[in-house]
């Protein structure tokens, strides 16, 4: 049996593309074990799929001031010789990464053991984390073609991002039925993250009476962004957060508005769902969402808005444009490479593998 050793974490961006992978391997018979942090969502989350936990010390590296800059860097330093320890005892044939400062440690300990890594970066540009794994690495998987040239040509490969086989296996009446809506009128799907998207939220709400007059609408707005004044509003049904039925709310979408998160996009690649996509400002981030839509954009699978430039009145345009021209969109991503992720890395995997 091959063993393979997974890391990733601190966001769930950062852990279900390798919870993508799981099934596929498990058919190759990979025995598969799990690093992260003593108490990170990759821990929660590995128990759902009864995978073999390992918890190590972990510290963030920021580009900022911060008294935690201190001390971190020793968290770092233990969680190395934690994670040397595990893959001692281990001896996988492999460690893949799906980035979050926790993969640090453990790419880097592989590599010391001379244990192959593969590691995958989900934006645009390569986070500080995926930075200081990319030396060591045997390959690194990315999603954009532009991320490529940021990249060292002899390791880089274009993948697209692993997705959940079970997101394609929606059932549309099921969604009717849990949504209270019929089936004659056109579905829209808003979904801002795990933690939902305040700016998007608004905008959706202000301009519901006029979206509601042509459109019944799915919103899953973030824990603790539930509209309690809008609850009756026909046609309009509210979700602080979707786990099991999500498959379900895609199958009804006819167009989905979304930010621009790379694991976000990449579900709506696979599941060729036309999109406008409103990435968060670059004010309130490093920017990658913004070249996550623009690259979406050129290639033509998705409509992108400048948050700070839409009114109510210009999303109801835009919704209108998408929904008469989504046709468009889905061809081009019936023809992207980019959606076989799962057996691109598969593969990847196997062949280095093979090479060890």
């Amino acid at each position: 049996m091959k063993r393979i050793v997974f890391t990733g974490g601190g966001t769930a961006g950062h852990v279900t593309p390798n919870i993508a992978l799981f099934p596929r391997l498990k058919e190759l018979n990979y025995d598969i074990h799990y690093i992260g942090s003593y108490e990170g969502i990759e821990k929660k989350l590995m128990e759902d799929y009864h995978i073999p936990y390992y918890g190590i010390s972990t510290g963030k590296l920021r580009r900022y001031f911060d008294p935690k800059n201190f001390s971190d860097p020793f968290r770092v330093i233990k969680g190395f010789s934690e994670a040397k320890k595990i893959l001692k005892t281990l001896k996988p044939d492999i460690v893949f990464s799906k980035g979050g400062f926790v993969s640090v440690p453990v790419i880097r300990a592989a590599a010391s053991l001379k244990i192959p890594c593969i590691i995958h970066e989900s934006d645009m540009t390569p986070g500080l984390a995926n930075k200081l794994c990319i030396p060591v690495a045997n390959k690194v998987c990315c999603n954009f073609p532009e991320t490529l040239q940021n990249l060292p040509a002899d390791k880089a490969v274009l993948t697209g991002s692993p997705i959940r086989e079970e997101l394609s296996r929606g059932n549309k009446y099921h969604a009717l039925d849990l949504c209270g809506f019929t089936s004659g009128k056109p579905v829209i799907l808003v979904i801002g993250g795990s933690l939902g998207a305040a700016g998007v939220n608004s905008l959706v709400r202000d301009a519901l009476p006029k979206l509601l007059d042509d459109f019944q609408i799915v919103h899953v707005c973030g824990k603790d962004k539930v509209d309690n004044l809008l609850l009756n509003t026909q046609g309009y049904k509210q979700f602080e957060y979707v786990k099991e039925d999500l498959k379900d709310l895609f199958a009804l979408a006819d167009i989905v508005i979304s930010r621009a998160g790379a694991n976000a996009i990449c579900e709506l690649l696979a599941l060729r769902k036309p999109s406008l996509l409103i990435p968060l400002p670059a004010s309130s981030s490093r920017g990658d969402q913004i070249l996550n839509a623009k690259s979406f954009e050129s290639q033509g699978f998705s409509m992108v808005a400048d948050e700070d430039d839409l009114t109510p009145y210009t999303l109801v345009e835009k919704v209108h444009e998408l929904y008469f021209t989504r046709q468009s969109f889905i061809e081009a991503m019936q023809n992207s490479n980019q959606r076989n992720s799962i057996a691109t890395i598969v593969d990847l995997i196997e062949k280095e593998v093979k090479k060890a």
